[in-house]
């Protein structure tokens, strides 16, 4: 039986952080599908398109990733969809477990057979959220640790094509 994870986000951007939970799912699944979801909560710097795309870049590397495009409904019904036997979450501190484990336990509710592996943030990156990214080079500061290379390039050039306008 093929062992699929799903790693569902908004990943705007994807992170050093999102890599490296990415890079360690790729361990224990055959597969491991990244879903690029839009947070409506949020304003978002990339289209689901762009953000595919860089994420599609950054994991060309790793060849048991697959990209998708997550359009809305319960996520347990996509990993229900593509068979999914595992959600990954990445956890950065304790705030994010309580909120991740209320989130696994409701999941659980809905699709028993659907586990959710928890990995632990490089210590480098527990601060990192996509949103502080977003705030940090906004205003122009260095992200580029932070992000894979070709992210950092697209953030650069986001931000320089919306001062122009």
């Amino acid at each position: 039986m093929t062992k699929i994870a799903l790693f569902p986000g908004s990943f705007d951007p994807m992170t050093n952080g999102h890599l490296s939970t990415i890079k360690s799912a790729c361990k224990l699944f055959d597969q491991v599908v990244i879903a690029v979801s839009t947070n409506s909560s949020k304003t978002s710097l990339f289209s689901a398109e762009e953000k595919m795309t860089l994420i599609e870049t950054a994991t060309k590397d790793l060849p048991n990733t697959k990209v998708i495009e997550h359009t809305g409904g319960l996520t347990v019904e996509l990993a229900r969809k593509i068979n999914a036997t595992s959600l990954i979450r990445g956890l950065r501190n304790t705030q994010d477990f309580e909120y991740e484990a209320a989130i696994a336990a409701m999941n659980k509710t809905q699709l028993p057979e659907l586990d959710t592996v928890f990995f632990m943030a490089d210590e480098r990156y527990r601060f990192v959220s996509s949103s502080l990214i977003k705030e940090v080079a906004m205003f122009g500061g260095d992200v580029s640790h932070l992000v894979p290379e070709q992210i950092n390039d697209a953030i650069i050039e986001k931000y320089k094509r919306d001062k122009i306008r």
